[in-house]
């Protein structure tokens, strides 16, 4: 769970420039709100912010604080001004003192409807200057004993006969899952949204006609990070080990060109950059396939928030004009490229 949370924050630009401290700390945080219920189906950056005002309120700096919360937390109650403070000189950030209308109605809005956090006037008119927020002594424990060896038997005790949040909303929603159809016959349910609808487009019309055969030896979405994952064949090829953050969506392989695809699927960020693409270069340098670096978005209007960022020696697949192939420069129109 922990190497998939990582993979949706490194998603988040305003993360990757945070120091590793600051990272495993937030990570730990959204590890720790989705355990107890907490849904995680949102942006990384809005995912981000919900985590360090967790963080704020628990009066949890780094990963070593979490043994200690109860002492910590003892008279810490902080107004959304001071939130922002304690955001900005604990996590690499720098938050206008003017937002803080967005921590109570964005940041806070669901570990305050969990019950994680609560508000220490509850009765009064929400805009109320002395309004603070607390963090619940019920959870306290429970968090102390978080990067415990105790940690899953009291989360299981804790969680028994309790309707979690994202239980709630998900029973509410109704949601009906989208099938996607992988090369293979093997039919996996994603959970509904654009990402996953072209995640969908990508594997069912993307690799047809782009693929060469290839196989899908790797897709998750937002409730299971490793929907389906060829561990073994990523083995083979020397591919880098799964937990990085910098993990694409999709990795799909053909056997008949010894091409590794690593394909981003592009609704609200996560193109492959120049930065991005030296670092896929580098983690990749041992891998035994020629690897295919493929962009892919769901419709032009997309395409065009993004086109100033995309890096050159890659591919931009369209799903709304899929027989078309964009070709980011070079003397190839689709194929692995080779140092000089």
């Amino acid at each position: 769970m922990a190497i998939a949370i990582v993979q949706i924050l490194r998603k988040s630009a305003n993360f990757q420039r945070k120091s590793e401290t600051v990272q495993q700390v937030i990570s730990d945080a959204v590890h720790i709100l989705q355990s107890v219920g907490i849904p995680i189906d949102t942006t990384p950056r809005r995912l981000e912010r919900m985590a360090m005002a967790f963080l704020t309120i628990a009066n949890v700096k780094a990963s070593s604080d979490w043994a200690s919360v109860e002492k910590l937390t003892q008279n810490h109650q902080l107004k959304t001004r001071e939130i922002i403070e304690f955001i900005n000189e604990n996590f690499d950030e720098a938050i206008s003192s003017g937002s803080y209308d967005d921590i109570r109605r964005k940041d806070l809005k669901l570990t305050v409807a969990a019950g994680i956090i609560l508000q220490s006037e509850p009765d009064t008119a929400r805009n109320n200057p002395n309004r603070a927020y607390v963090l619940n002594p019920n959870y306290v424990e429970l968090i102390r004993n978080f990067g415990t060896s105790e940690w899953l038997n009291q989360l299981e005790a804790f969680l028994a006969n309790r309707t979690t949040l994202a239980q709630e909303l998900s029973t509410k929603r109704q949601i009906t899952p989208i099938p996607v159809i992988l090369p293979t016959g093997v039919t996996l349910d994603f959970s509904p949204g654009k990402h996953n609808e072209l995640q969908k487009a990508i594997i069912e019309e993307f690799l047809p006609r782009y693929g060469y055969g290839a196989e899908i030896l790797y897709v998750g979405d937002a409730t299971d990070k490793f929907k389906h994952y060829e561990k073994d064949k990523l083995g083979e090829l020397q591919f880098f080990e799964l937990g990085h953050g910098e993990l694409p969506d999709i990795i799909a392989y053909s056997q008949q060109m010894n091409w590794l695809y690593l394909i981003e699927a592009v609704h609200s960020s996560g193109a492959i950059t120049p930065l991005r693409l030296r670092l896929l270069k580098s983690l990749t340098a041992k891998c035994k396939a020629d690897i295919i670096y493929v962009t892919a978005f769901l419709d032009r209007k997309t395409f065009r928030r993004f086109v100033a960022d995309i890096a050159w020696e890659t591919e931009v697949w369209i799903a709304a004009d899929p027989d078309q192939l964009i070709h980011f420069d070079g003397d190839k129109f689709l194929g692995p490229y080779s140092e000089i």
